[in-house]
């Protein structure tokens, strides 16, 4: 039976109601329909991409880094903590599974088929095949887990062996007969074998078992049995109940004879700190409560934050990707410490970080040296860490949504970050809990700082970042951490090929590149507001460095050789298909030629104007050149607009691009969310500005998708065919700052 919270139309004109957490679960979306709250270190989401006979899915055959996709219909559990919108695998992990009849322990046998799925934001239920009805729920940092059995024999598994997680490796201590609690070590996101890290956690039934035990998948006992990794026997523990470890372990709770209608709840609280602050979050965020109450709770802290912008008219199929779109932007960055304000120090254990880590861990609160010799931090009562910075990607319009919209959220991700700095000695790239990942490329915490201080002024302890900001960008050779390339890029002005290579990727030299000349202008911005001329003046010129690599000879930005030549042969749209062509990363020229946003007009230029410019901007929407999955060029539809009688091309390919990448239907965003990036780019181009300059405060404005938009301190209208834009009542072009806007308090399109 569904809740009544929960049941309302998702048509409706509550925000929370129009959410459709289904959107981008297929078509490598790789969101889930799980419960969290808003920035919630807690997720639960149903685990259906390991099967039985009838689905085939496994880890090998597709792209295995989300717990559900939309196609599969083969549960084997709930999973505890999962990462939305991501391209590789992590987390994942913490199985929890009601099953029927005698104890079975294997996932390919006690999965179930299933049907009727309702998602809600803080809410999932689905009926199993079994008889079993399932529900879940979140708070911040634990989990609620109501499962209803059709009567007869019914079981609990807590499953440790299978995840998305490609580190193995867990420990489960019997606390009761209704508890256990334990650890199990996660990490190696993209395959770095260093960023790993513990989970912590305890597990209570609120009904007492009938028996209950462990489990442990034992080894081949023949080297011929070896080479199969599935000839191992599960092994049943019945009568042991001390502490138990492996890499396929589990615990069941079995019952007897349950009623008819019996239902059964599980809780779990998690920690990356210890066991016992673990427990600590379970007894502060559940004491107490039932079930519905914390759905009630996690459902009103969603009305609350996507109630701060709200929308009219539109379709209902409009504000339902709206407001989806907005809720995937609210998921990560994740809360990281516990309720009693304790957390994990950056790198802590990691002997390259070890001197470099001070006492104090800035605005975030002081750690005492105990703490600090045991890797654990606390942030200041009232405040957050923060974790999962995908930095690559949510440098570009993430961040700037929580800047204009949630300040206060961001101001506590922009101390975390920086806080890193102080107990790493370097910001973070790709950073999870606690770990740095080495994802991707670039110095992008520089432009993410820079912007937010632009806009929120000294409640961002920028001084404080100033030496980490130098230190990338000028610490020479194979010492920067940030940018292991660095010594060409300043000495040359760019980077070649063969000089450089970071991963399974290949030489990505000019995709690096171009991620330092942003950064670069960005921190020449605040050079130049700080008062540091000479500074704000050589980095400017760092900036322009991109013009070394445009070859007239194909209009496109092109690799180059160490001895200084064009690579030869070239052709601009070799890696269009996602593939890393020679010196890009992810994509063509094409998806990287036109992303100099500090410099666009310096482009157009090299270009032959902006004439050109525009022909060729336009050649790559026509020929179906440009990537609306990945961040490279997804501001390239607003750089139409820098060119005054061009804007109309900026909202034809916005609306375009909306209207077929971004649907109600499962995939409904046109690739990973890349921890609510593409959401961020729907939110901004549904309401009729963007922020296409990571590290400038400013914005390009298109048409809206509806008729009125309210913001904190702004007002958005538009008639039903509107020709042009006024802010505050004036013309002032397509391009605003974001002082400007705020100031005028209103866009009218007439």
């Amino acid at each position: 039976m569904l809740l009544a919270a929960v049941s309302l139309s998702l048509a409706g004109q509550e925000p929370v109601e129009c959410v459709n957490p289904i959107i981008g679960t297929t078509n490598f979306g790789a969101c889930n329909p799980g419960a969290v709250m808003p920035s919630g270190m807690m997720s639960v989401s149903p685990f259906n991409v390991m099967g039985s006979e009838l689905n085939t899915w496994d880890k090998d055959s597709r792209w295995w880094s989300t717990p559900y996709v939309a196609e599969n219909k083969f549960l084997t559990g709930f999973t505890h903590v999962n990462l939305s919108g991501v391209g590789c695998p992590d987390l994942g992990s913490l199985l929890t599974m009601p099953t029927t009849g005698p104890l079975e322990v294997d996932y390919h046998i006690y999965g179930s088929e299933y049907r009727n799925e309702t998602a809600h934001p803080g809410y999932y239920s689905v009926e199993l095949l079994s008889g079993i009805s399932a529900e879940v729920t979140a708070t911040l940092r634990t989990s609620v887990e109501r499962y209803t059995f059709p009567g007869g024999e019914g079981n609990i598994l807590l499953n440790l062996g299978e995840g998305l997680t490609n580190e193995s490796g867990a420990t489960l201590r019997r606390v009761s007969p209704i508890e256990v609690e334990g650890s199990k070590l996660m990490g190696t996101f993209c395959y770095n074998p260093g960023a790993v890290f513990p989970i912590y956690f305890v597990l209570r039934v609120d009904k007492t078992p009938s028996s209950t035990g462990y489990w442990k998948k034992q080894r081949p006992m023949t080297a011929e049995a070896a080479w199969d990794s599935d000839a191992g026997k599960y092994k049943i523990y019945k009568t042991y109940s001390r502490e138990i470890s492996g890499d396929d372990i589990g615990c069941w709770f079995h019952y007897d004879k349950l009623e008819p209608g019996q239902k059964i709840t599980v809780s779990v609280g998690i920690s990356f700190v210890s066991i016992e602050n673990a427990r600590q979050n379970l007894e502060a965020e559940q004491h107490g409560k039932g079930f519905d109450e914390v759905v009630k709770e996690a459902r009103d802290a969603w009305a609350s934050d996507l109630g701060r912008i709200k929308v009219e008219g539109g379709t209902p199929e409009q504000r339902q990707v709206f407001y989806t779109a907005l809720y995937h932007t609210l998921i990560h960055p994740s809360i990281l410490n516990d309720a009693n304000g304790e957390y994990p120090l950056m790198e802590w254990g990691n002997p390259e970080a070890r001197d470099s880590r001070p006492i104090a861990t800035g605005r975030n609160g002081q750690v005492m040296r105990t703490m600090r010799e045991k890797g654990i931090g606390k942030v200041a009562e009232g405040h957050n860490r923060y974790t999962v910075f995908s930095l690559w990607d949510t440098y570009r319009n993430l961040h700037q949504l929580m800047t204009l919209v949630y300040p206060e959220r961001q101001i506590d991700m922009v101390d975390s970050v920086i806080a890193m700095y102080e107990e790493w000695g370097w910001l973070p790239k790709w950073e999870l809990f606690g770990r740095e990942t080495w994802t991707m490329e670039g110095d992008p915490a520089i432009p993410m700082i820079v912007d937010t201080w632009f806009k929120l002024g000294d409640r961002i302890d920028v001084r404080t970042a100033l030496p980490a900001f130098e230190k990338s960008a000028n610490t020479p050779g194979e010492r920067n951490r940030m940018r292991p390339d660095i010594d060409p890029y300043i000495e040359r002005g760019y980077i070649p090929l063969n000089w450089f290579s970071q991963d399974f990727s290949g030489d990505n030299s000019v995709s690096h590149a171009l991620e330092y000349y942003v950064a670069d202008a960005a921190l020449a911005r605040y050079y130049e507001a700080a008062g540091y001329d000479e500074k704000a003046i050589l980095m400017r010129q760092r900036s322009l460095g991109y013009r070394h690599y445009y070859s007239p000879e194909y209009g496109t930005l092109r690799p180059l050789l160490k001895d200084g030549t064009f690579l030869t042969p070239f052709d601009p749209k070799d890696g269009a298909d996602f593939s890393n062509a020679p010196g890009f990363h992810e994509g063509s020229a094409w998806n990287y030629t036109f992303y100099v946003p500090h410099d666009v007009e310096g482009l157009a230029q090299l270009m032959g104007g902006p004439k050109a410019f525009v022909t060729r901007l336009q050649k790559v929407f026509d020929e179906g050149l440009y990537d609306p999955a990945n961040e490279p060029d997804i501001a390239y539809p607003y750089l139409f607009s820098r060119f005054r009688g061009e804007e109309k091309r900026t909202w034809k390919e916005v609306d375009n691009i909306l209207q077929k990448y971004y649907t109600t239907a499962p995939d409904g965003i046109p690739g990973n969310d890349d921890t609510g990036t593409m959401s961020a780019w729907a939110v901004f181009s549904m309401m009729g500005f963007y922020p296409d300059c990571p590290g400038e405060p400013s914005y390009t404005l298109t048409r809206p998708t509806f008729s009125k938009i309210t913001l904190p301190g702004l007002v958005i209208t538009r008639t039903k065919k509107p020709s042009r834009a006024l802010v505050g009542g004036k013309n002032k072009g397509y391009r605003v700052s974001h002082e400007d806007l705020l100031s005028a308090g209103t866009i009218t399109w007439k």
